[in-house]
């Protein structure tokens, strides 16, 4: 870490971190209850051996019997103090002074402050888990919250996904940091284990994102994702192209080769500057071109792609993909899906398609 007054490295001190524990509120209530029980009864004692350094000023001359111990010392740790027992010894005013006080702050701090904060905290706490968990289902689970992560996660969120609907899985704490600061569940943990793919609720995800910056840890990631939900959508990164398919064996729908994705960037940006900046607007959310997947139209049943408003690349028919110039599609049919380069932003000369309530071919 730097500082910033000087600039000098400064040293950051070793910090342990602890597996808390995790116990029911109302085992911590009791807990704590019994622990102020036990201050009660040792005042109680400490006063009736040293009754004779105590006067009931309502009966001077009877003395201070043991119910009189149990009444000075509930009205005395309770702070409320009528005044008419009281110690009269120097010593039992020292033993007030240095002990009964403080004993009467634990006592406080212990029934009230700390049973305060079991029942709105850890109770609250409890509650938002069991909530958060039944309307679990059919979400998306991100294992690795680095700039891959965040990124997929914005793409979500930009093309509609509820922020409620994603569920981040990571070991790091400053991953944990960074995805509450979006707004986002955290499941903390490694992501190759069963229980924790399990806590993220992946047998009930409808899609998972892999993004860990370790091939095989992507991999056992996939093996493990797959074998707890058969039906999800894995979509999973690979550094090294070599990796690709293993990680399809593995059980991934879609591998995304991250290194080789920048590098062919970065040769067409050196080659035409002009191309590679029009890939980087393609693939940027929000803004210019995008590339999108739609629906077809009523309208645009047993059309040719390359006469529709938008710009076809692909067409998506019985789960297979087709380039828009290939003889299989070159009319358009029912239940067809289109992937188009189209405005990010819908402008009056370019009007999008399917937003202005027309009929999709699909519920025809």
């Amino acid at each position: 870490m730097v500082n910033e007054d000087d600039g000098a490295p400064r040293r950051v001190p070793n910090l342990v971190s602890l597996p808390e524990r995790v116990r029911s509120p109302w085992f911590e209530l009791s807990r704590r209850l019994l622990l102020a029980l036990g201050i009660l009864v040792g005042t109680v004692l400490l006063v009736w051996i040293d009754r004779d350094g105590y006067v009931d000023n309502g009966d001077p001359g009877s003395g201070v019997s043991l119910i009189d111990a149990i009444y000075y010392t509930t009205v005395t740790l309770s702070t409320t103090g009528y005044g008419d027992i009281a110690p009269v010894e120097p010593h039992a005013r020292l033993i007030n002074a240095f002990v009964i006080t403080p004993a009467r702050i634990a006592f406080l701090v212990l029934l009230i402050g700390t049973t305060l904060e079991v029942l709105a905290s850890q109770g609250r706490e409890m509650f938002r888990v069991a909530r958060w968990r039944k309307r679990m289902g059919k979400h998306v689970v991100v294992i690795g919250y680095g700039t891959k992560g965040r990124s997929a996660v914005e793409t979500l969120v930009n093309n509609g996904t509820e922020l409620e609907d994603v569920v981040v899985v990571d070991p790091s704490p400053v991953a944990m940091q960074d995805a509450h600061a979006d707004g986002l569940a955290v499941v903390t943990g490694d992501a190759t284990r069963r229980e924790v793919l399990r806590r993220a609720g992946v047998a009930d995800a409808e899609q998972v994102i892999i993004t860990t910056d370790r091939d095989d840890s992507n991999v056992l990631a996939t093996l493990t994702v797959r074998q707890l939900n058969p039906d999800a959508w894995i979509v999973a990164a690979v550094r090294e192209q070599e990796n690709a398919p293993l990680m399809r064996q593995s059980g991934a729908d879609s591998v995304i080769t991250s290194s080789d994705a920048v590098g062919r960037l970065l040769g067409l940006s050196t080659v035409s500057p002009t191309l590679g900046s029009v890939m980087e607007d393609l693939l940027t959310y929000g803004d210019g071109l995008e590339v999108a997947e739609r629906e077809l139209l009523v309208s645009e049943v047993g059309q040719q792609p390359q006469r529709l408003p938008d710009q076809v690349i692909a067409v998506v028919r019985d789960e297979k993909v087709y380039r828009y110039f290939d003889p299989v599609v070159t009319q358009l049919a029912r239940g067809d899906r289109l992937v188009v380069v189209r405005p990010a932003k819908e402008l009056p000369w370019a009007p999008r398609p399917g937003t202005h309530g027309e009929d999709l071919a699909e519920d025809a």
